[in-house]
């Protein structure tokens, strides 16, 4: 694939950021097992860091999720691919994302995950675009700030792939 690749957040960024957000997550839950739920597949690099940095008991659930686009904006429309496995009623739930963008993704899953009963639901996300928001959705635990700019690496991708990569980049056409 042509394009080159401008780093943007280091592995060792990461590695420690994430390690905050874990210690984060169990201070506010020190005694409740979490069930922690990673939006796939973009999120699998990230989640098995923070499940690593998060003390205590945790579960861990996926949910696949395909959006579709029209052109470079997001119509809204998510279908699941993969359903959770387990019910999550009474649980205190972590929804674990790569990135928030335009938030219609993270809207949905949340409205979807509420309804089955979760004793708390709070959203992680590794990368925030905050400027490309079309809704309004609360993020609770963020990575990295980031600009409009399209990134890959550790587990977001162009095309599957550069999932690989243990930082992430700016992928310049």
């Amino acid at each position: 694939m042509k394009g080159t690749l401008k780093p943007l957040i280091s592995e060792e960024a990461l590695r420690a950021r994430i390690a905050e957000m874990g210690a984060s997550i169990r201070a506010d839950y020190p005694d409740d097992t979490l069930t922690v739920v990673a939006v796939l597949k973009g999120s699998f690099m990230f989640l098995a860091d923070l499940v690593r940095a998060i003390p205590g008991e945790v579960r861990v659930e996926f949910l696949g999720v395909a959006s579709y686009h029209g052109g470079t904006t997001s119509t809204g429309a998510v279908q699941i691919t993969q359903d959770l496995r387990s019910g999550i009623d009474g649980h205190v739930v972590i929804l674990v994302e790569d990135i928030v963008d335009t938030g219609l993704t993270i809207d949905y899953l949340c409205r979807m995950l509420q309804v089955r009963g979760p004793k708390s639901l709070r959203v992680a996300t590794l990368l925030d675009k905050p400027t490309n928001r079309e809704v309004d959705v609360r993020v609770d635990y963020v990575g990295f700030t980031i600009p409009d700019e399209f990134v890959v690496g550790f587990g977001l991708d162009l095309g599957e792939l550069f999932r690989n990569l243990p930082y992430v980049a700016v992928y310049v056409p």
